[in-house]
């Protein structure tokens, strides 16, 4: 089974920056990471789960949400099968517990980006942006 593993997470103040990394480790030899969409999700107290990114470097495609697009962006280590997620310019609406998850872009159905269902799934990582 494919591994998700995030790591990243911290405490800022507002207008601070930070930078999750999210690294696919496959069970075997043969896995593509071209392959793959990566989501990235946050959860607040409270509050439903957000898609906040979709990316994939085989498709050559990345979408964000409103709530973070231009402050946010997405950049690739693909030798080493990673994606980060660089955050600037927090504000404490930020705060929340973010997620990487990943599946194969050819099991991604229609065109809603921030509507797809991920199998792999890491560990969440705390981010907090203080005012």
């Amino acid at each position: 089974e494919v591994q998700v593993v995030v790591s990243g997470g911290g405490l800022v103040q507002t207008g601070g920056s930070l930078k999750l990394k999210c690294t696919l480790k496959f069970p075997t030899v043969g896995y593509d990471f071209y392959e793959y969409a990566i989501g990235w999700f946050r959860q607040a107290p409270g509050k439903e789960r957000e898609a906040i990114s979709c990316s994939s470097t085989g498709e050559g495609v990345t979408h964000f949400a409103d709530s973070v697009k231009g402050r946010f962006t997405v950049s690739t280590d693909n030798a080493e099968n990673t994606v980060y997620l660089e955050m600037n310019n927090l504000k404490p609406e930020d705060t929340a517990v973010y997620y990487c998850a990943a599946d194969v872009w050819g099991e991604m159905y229609g065109n809603d980006w921030w509507l797809f269902d991920y199998d792999y799934w890491g560990q969440g990582t705390q981010v907090t942006v203080s005012s």
